[in-house]
């Protein structure tokens, strides 16, 4: 494939990802960070995100299948799955942890539960397309192109 469709492709792939509300701003702002002298900042800062992500939400599991549920740590696991995800942009998962903080408020135990379910499929789904565009961004760079940018 030829640079310049490739481009066209990422940026395409990245504009989907904005218009389904998959991604905001703050991922934007997050490229912006990126240039010469620190080329993988977005993907180091996106692998952290999934390795945080994938703990807290392990952390998340066991807290709702203690037989006395614990809502302050539940807050907590929330909160910093929340900012974690806001930090990177991923708006979908943000968006599932204002609910789930929500049901923890109420102590909603079958709301936490839905809620943990909700907030693990938004980050498996955003997991999964950041590692694509991440790959295709990668393919450009290794054939000597620059990444689209979104303004």
């Amino acid at each position: 494939m030829e640079m310049c469709q490739m481009r066209v492709q990422v940026f395409e792939y990245k504009q989907s990802l904005f218009r389904e509300g998959t991604l905001d701003a703050q991922f934007t702002q997050l490229q912006q960070l990126q240039d010469e002298s620190n080329p993988d900042f977005v993907a180091e800062v996106v692998s952290l995100f999934f390795e945080d992500s994938e703990k807290i939400l392990n952390d998340l599991t066991r807290a709702l299948e203690q037989k006395c549920i614990d809502f302050k740590k539940i807050d907590a696991h929330v909160h910093q799955l929340k900012g974690s995800s806001s930090s990177v942009g991923a708006q979908k998962v943000k968006n599932a942890c204002i609910t789930f903080r929500n049901c923890g408020e109420e102590q909603n135990i079958e709301g936490c539960f839905t809620c943990l379910q909700l907030v693990k499929q938004e980050y498996l789904l955003v997991k999964t397309k950041l590692e694509t565009l991440l790959r295709m961004e990668q393919q450009i760079l290794a054939a000597g192109g620059a990444i689209p940018m979104i303004e």
